[in-house]
């Protein structure tokens, strides 16, 4: 399964990238609000994992495009973890929200049951 990661933190979206590679899934990364929505135009990924807080447009952003134009389901991976920030990006179409910091094991069992 082809997943799109959309994190600006090099550091997590590499290990995030390892920890998902090790379980059989392609992953190609966008550090940015923009790059993740022409990655997510270029590649269709079967998923998403999106970062809120991101530069040049901001997660919530990105989800209501992609959520626009298509069905691909998201993962948000966020450190808000407050009811607001969770039901109001669930509202906007994302279909999980896993707050950080989260152990990779827990990441490969949210993506398996979207």
């Amino acid at each position: 399964m082809s997943i799109l990661l959309v994190e600006d933190d090099l550091a997590l979206s590499d290990i995030i990238a390892f920890a998902l590679r090790r379980a059989g899934f392609a992953v190609v990364a966008a550090y940015d609000g923009e790059q993740g929505i022409a990655l997510w135009a270029a590649t269709q990924p079967k998923l998403v994992l999106l970062d809120l807080n991101l530069p040049r447009r901001d997660g919530l952003s990105v989800c209501r495009h992609i959520r626009a134009a298509g069905d691909t389901p998201i993962i948000v991976l966020s450190v808000r973890s407050g009811d607001e920030e969770i039901v109001h990006a669930l509202e906007l179409g994302a279909d999980d929200y896993l707050v950080k910091p989260f152990s990779p094991t827990q990441l490969v069992a949210r993506i398996r049951a979207v």
